[in-house]
């Protein structure tokens, strides 16, 4: 039996098991897809937001200022990117003007750092700003990660410290026990903590009737090529009721995103793309000059889990002892993601055990990018591994010692999706073109699979079937 399983392995279920594998406690995740992160967590905008937007006095706005000021300390243990760039709240009108003062005010009341710049100065410091723009809220603690990179490496760290992971476990059944809970007739646990994304309801009602419902909201968004860096920051449009609105966000890839819409969706695994570009780029051209739409080199769509509460539902629950909701993680929900994580564990989870933190914890290594490296630098990694310069995606410039060093990790890729997201070949301008092959025979050889035993499976990339020949 389990002390505690975790049902979701997006960026809060990864960061609570990291946050939990630091004690002495038997874990386990559970994840229904081939990877970690494969949800709302691996599409999204990226940000990690200053906090001047919740509504007061919401679970939103609480985990949202905590977690943007444990970002940089976190990014920092986990060996993983982290950005600073800021970013800009723009009006284009004086009612705008009037709500941007009203978050102003709000980023005093919160101890945000904040500044007020006319639409000149904003332009002078972000040229491809609407001419319409006449005002501009500053807000520096805005910053940018690979929100994927950091599920990843807070599993493999948790892993290296003894949690357990199964993917591809989709949860079928749940029954309450005198002690604990049993999983598919399958597994037993003590504690069990629901952070399953657009299915924490489904979920919840395998136990009881949900105090909850959640729906699907899509967001689609467009990816400029690498090199056109229309802006330096984050660009917001003033929020609304529906939420932030079209943004142009910088990633740390060196792309700009365009989007999201936001739509809701009945089938919660959905991620097909549609009408929304269309909205993206009519909205974001009222806040955006110079847009290069003839260099996009990818779309996408992500699903956020707004539940009817429209706040984080995050608590044990009221009927179900040891049954622990962490639910509705939908925006500003990757930047709250590690103070509900600390609060979720803290102060829920270990107040059920006796156990005592790890003496010897053990820390992941970070990965080695050849395209961030001085020629000196690279000089000296191929001197020590001479498959660190044999190169296998040239549009980022990703070698086969860095592709093998994501599959042969501890929590190491299975997937050409896999490897893509870990270190980087199919995100360049001929997204996979080229290398996509290269990298699934290197995973043929590095993981042992039978290629006649690996399903196509578009949406996850698992393989090109033109890859598997009859002779294979």
């Amino acid at each position: 039996m389990y002390d505690i399983t975790i049902i979701g392995a997006g960026i809060t279920g990864s960061l609570i098991a990291h946050n939990l594998s630091k004690y002495n406690l038997s874990v386990l995740i559970l994840e229904k897809g081939n990877d970690a992160a494969g949800g709302a967590t691996g599409a999204n905008s990226a940000m990690v937001h200053s906090g001047h937007d919740p509504k007061p006095n919401t679970l939103k706005c609480k985990y949202n200022i905590e977690g943007n000021r444990m970002y940089p300390e976190l990014c920092k243990e986990l060996k993983v990117s982290y950005l600073p760039i800021g970013a800009f709240v723009v009006a284009t009108s004086s009612e705008e003007e009037e709500r941007l003062d009203v978050l102003a005010n709000q980023c005093i009341e919160r101890q945000i750092p904040y500044e007020i710049i006319n639409g000149e100065k904003a332009r002078i410091l972000e040229p491809n700003l609407s001419d319409a723009v006449t005002k501009a809220l500053s807000l520096p603690t805005t910053g940018i990660i690979i929100p994927w990179e950091v599920a990843f490496a807070a599993i493999e760290e948790a892993m290296l410290n003894g949690t357990e992971l199964r993917l591809g476990y989709e949860v079928k059944d749940i029954k309450r026990k005198e002690n604990g809970f049993l999983i598919n007739n399958d597994i037993e646990t003590k504690v069990l903590i629901n952070a399953a994304g657009c299915h924490c309801d489904d979920i919840t009602n395998m136990l009881r009737v949900s105090p909850y419902k959640v729906e699907a909201k899509k967001g689609e968004y467009y990816i400029l090529d690498t090199g056109d860096m229309v802006v330096k920051r984050v660009i917001y449009p003033v929020p609304t009721a529906k939420g932030k609105g079209v943004l142009a966000v910088p990633t740390v890839h060196g792309n700009v995103l365009l989007g999201p819409n936001s739509d809701y969706c009945e089938d919660k695994d959905d991620v097909s793309t549609g009408d929304g570009l269309d909205y993206v780029k009519r909205e974001i051209t009222k806040t955006i000059k110079n847009i290069p739409f003839n260099k996009i080199i990818h779309n996408f769509a992500g699903l956020r889990p707004h539940i009817d509460l429209n706040d984080f539902y995050i608590q044990e629950d009221d009927q179900i002892e040891n049954f622990i909701h962490v639910a509705g993680i939908e925006s500003p929900g990757l930047t709250s993601a590690p103070a509900i994580a600390k609060d979720v564990v803290e102060n829920i989870v270990l107040p059920k055990f006796d156990a005592k933190r790890k003496e010897n914890y053990v820390r992941r290594k970070p990965y080695i990018r050849m395209n961030t490296l001085s020629d000196e630098e690279k000089a000296k990694v191929i001197e020590k591994d001479p498959e660190y310069g044999k190169i296998v995606c040239r549009c980022c410039n990703v070698s086969l010692g860095e592709i093998k060093d994501t599959i042969n990790r501890k929590f190491g890729a299975k997937t050409i999706k896999g490897v893509k997201m870990r270190s980087g070949p199919g995100m360049g301008r001929c997204q996979g073109s080229f290398c996509e092959s290269e990298v699934f025979n290197i995973l043929l050889k590095e993981t042992k699979m039978n290629p006649k035993d690996i399903k196509q499976n578009k949406d996850d990339s698992t393989v090109v079937s033109s890859f598997v020949k009859e002779d294979l």
